[in-house]
């Protein structure tokens, strides 16, 4: 297979099949969604530090790797930040004008300000699913081994994020298939992206140990800072226990994968 075969069915995977797997896991029940966010913790720290970081330090400078990876954790610090910072402006002025009718008050989840909800949702969905396009083909760019552990790190924690997306543009007064059919579209994003990345990239090999260095402090940014929080709203010891164990499996994943391609 070719690379630009392997970065489009990759990129599909990461946007849309990862949809259409977060629509299936609806039907679980809400309890899943915590050991689905375990996996995909150890799936993103294995891939980052398991394959990206070394495949980024092995064609690189070691110190500009470095520079760039705590670059870009800054980075995406303050993009979220001036995301919630939107988020919560739009809410506040949308409570403001609530307070002047019920009536107002009573449409804010299913009118202007619920449709604004989800139309940021689409957009920041957009936008990410852009982002994970970009790091698949970087990804399969520097080698197969390293693709397939990406791709599957995005998958796995694009699953629990698009239940959340899902859950936030039905509650915004989405149908249950208008919220599916966008979301889908969104994912297309990701398909974007890789094509666009693979075709600027594809001549440009200097430039991306700089591109998984960015890949790896954005992987690492969603497992530390979206992800690991959540877990530890359970802090009883089975629980950590059970969510030690899926992280370990996220981990081991990506660990075979590595050792599959390497035999």
């Amino acid at each position: 297979m070719t690379p630009l075969a392997a970065i489009v069915l990759a990129a599909l995977a990461g946007g849309v099949l990862s949809t259409l797997v977060a629509a299936s896991t609806l039907a679980l029940g809400p309890a899943w969604i915590p050991r689905l966010v375990s996996f995909a913790v150890g799936a993103l720290l294995g891939a980052v530090f398991l394959e990206l970081v070394p495949h980024a330090l092995e064609t690189g400078e070691a110190h500009r790797v470095m520079v760039v990876m705590l670059a870009g954790l800054l980075a995406f610090f303050l993009l979220e930040k001036l995301v919630l910072w939107r988020h919560s402006h739009g809410h506040a002025t949308h409570d403001h004008a609530s307070e002047e009718s019920e009536h107002d008050h009573a449409l804010h989840d299913h009118g202007p300000g619920g449709a604004r909800s989800g139309l940021m949702i689409l957009v920041g969905n957009g936008v990410h699913n852009l982002c994970d396009g970009i790091v698949i083909a970087a990804a399969f760019l520097a080698g197969p081994s390293l693709g397939v552990a990406t791709t599957l790190a995005i998958v796995a924690h694009a699953v629990p994020q698009q239940v959340g997306d899902f859950a936030i543009l039905v509650h915004s007064g989405y149908s249950r298939r208008r919220a599916f059919a966008t979301n889908t579209a969104a994912g297309l994003a990701t398909l974007a992206g890789a094509l666009l990345a693979y075709f600027a990239l594809a001549d440009m090999q200097r430039a991306l140990p700089v591109v998984l260095a960015i890949a790896a402090s954005s992987l690492l940014y969603v497992a530390v800072a979206d992800l690991i929080p959540s877990l530890h709203r359970r802090p009883e010891p089975i629980e950590t226990a059970k969510q030690s164990a899926l992280i370990a499996a996220g981990i081991a994943v990506i660990a075979l994968v590595r050792a599959l391609f390497e035999t």
